[in-house]
């Protein structure tokens, strides 16, 4: 089949790409041309692992194609992917979509054909009725059907979730625009991958249900290693005891500083100003969104207290600045909380990222960006672990200690044992294992 699509940012580009990769032919759009020479040279605007070979090898078949110009991505094409930004709202929080009408309207203008518009951006409930109403609006109804393709994406396993997805949703009203996705989702019918098709409406709000209870299990078991401190449990063990409950399960149960990126931290804002405008309540997902947010306020008192209740003239070792490890992202990051609450408490910081160091550099101010996660530590007062990069999980502790003034380790990730670094001679402080 032959597709179009719109937006080379995370989604748009990593769907496009797969897709292409399942024998499709595909065409992405962006209005940028420096992004669209670079994707043309197989520079990648985004770090994904695996992502530029794969972009390489399907350019290289003819299958992949990347231009500003999007007459020319959507002719013959059977369907396109809207797949732009939908950033938070301000003052609402509800979720902009202005990039996403706009493409749409874009996109009318070169409908020839039957086409299937398909939203592959997160888009609140009700959205693809609106995009029906803007295409009807210039064309006849039987030239197009609109549909909902939620991505379910990983940073940093994103091509790994789009090959071997646990399960595709697809909302569409119409039987013509099923058989469409039933097409370009054929490979995975081959390895009988669930493939739900529920209405648009339904797969609208199953991608804002998803990562709102996502959400929901990172802040609750945040909440539990606030108490395992007070009383000297261990919330690595309660995480275990209680994920080993098939009901419950293991993951997005590790105590840490806070969720962020690109989907949690907006999602769960869009979601609560959706069941704002519907009179629904939603108390539990406020809930979430309120204890993330103070969440990471509260990990800059963490190291705070951790430094004897001052930072004041102290240096502080930050590893780890992105939202997660293997990407790049900075959207929403805790660092973008706890270091600046460090400085504005008096301490400087040098900080050390594998690969957000760039984009951080345009988000945090007044600060040391170190190429070696060494020398952030040097004559630092305590090394801090914001982000759980593998190469931070083993660590020269002896060239750590002799680095430090003082043997100090916030492990924020909880990627070190309190046994292990007390014979080294540091002290350690995680979350939720140790009373402070």
């Amino acid at each position: 089949m032959k597709i179009a699509v719109i937006g080379t940012g995370y989604v748009g580009l990593v769907s496009g790409t797969c897709f292409s990769e399942f024998g499709h032919t595909v065409t992405c759009v962006d209005k940028d041309p420096k992004k669209i020479d670079a994707l043309n040279q197989n520079i990648m605007p985004i770090y994904e692992p695996g992502l530029d070979s794969m972009v390489a090898k399907n350019r290289a078949a003819g299958r992949l194609h990347f231009t500003t110009d999007l007459g020319t991505a959507m002719k013959e094409a059977e369907a396109v992917f809207i797949a732009v930004g939908t950033p938070s709202r301000r003052g609402d929080g509800q979720a902009d979509l202005q990039y996403v009408f706009a493409a749409v309207e874009e996109a009318a203008d070169h409908i020839k054909d039957y086409t299937v518009v398909v939203t592959k951006s997160t888009v609140p409930v009700g959205t693809g009725a609106r995009i029906k109403d803007i295409l009807s609006a210039k064309l006849n109804a039987s030239l197009f059907d609109v549909a909902s393709n939620p991505e379910f994406l990983r940073e940093g396993a994103a091509i790994e979730d789009f090959m071997r997805p646990n399960r595709v949703v697809c909302g569409a009203d119409t039987e013509r625009a099923q058989a469409v996705l039933r097409e370009l989702y054929r490979p995975l019918f081959l390895n009988e991958t669930p493939v739900l098709f529920t209405s648009r409406e339904t797969a609208e709000v199953i991608k804002y249900a998803a990562n709102a209870f996502l959400a929901t299990k990172i802040s609750f078991i945040n909440e539990m290693a606030d108490l395992c401190e007070k009383v000297g449990a261990d919330v690595q063990e309660v995480a275990k005891g209680i994920g080993l409950d098939t009901r419950i399960g293991g993951k997005f149960l590790h105590a840490g500083p806070g969720y962020g990126g690109s989907c949690f931290p907006k999602d769960t804002r869009a979601l609560v100003s959706t069941a704002d405008q519907h009179k629904v309540p939603m108390r539990i997902v406020r809930s979430v969104v309120e204890v993330n947010e103070e969440r990471k306020r509260a990990m800059a008192d963490k190291i705070i207290r951790a430094c004897g209740g001052s930072v004041d003239g102290k240096k502080i070792a930050i590893l780890g600045l992105t939202f997660k490890p293997n990407t790049d992202d900075m959207r929403e990051s805790p660092s973008l909380d706890i270091i600046p609450a460090l400085q504005a408490a008096g301490a400087s910081v040098a900080a050390h990222d594998p690969k957000g160091m760039e984009e951080a550099r345009e988000l945090l101010e007044n600060m040391e960006f170190c190429d070696d996660p060494y020398d952030a530590m040097t004559d630092a007062d305590a090394l801090v672990i914001l982000t759980e990069w593998n190469q931070y999980r083993a660590l020269d502790l002896g060239r750590v200690k002799d680095l430090l003034k003082a043997p100090l380790l916030v492990d924020l990730r909880n990627i070190y044992g309190r046994a292990n670094l007390a014979d080294e001679g540091f002290k350690y402080v995680g979350v939720g294992r140790c009373p402070e």
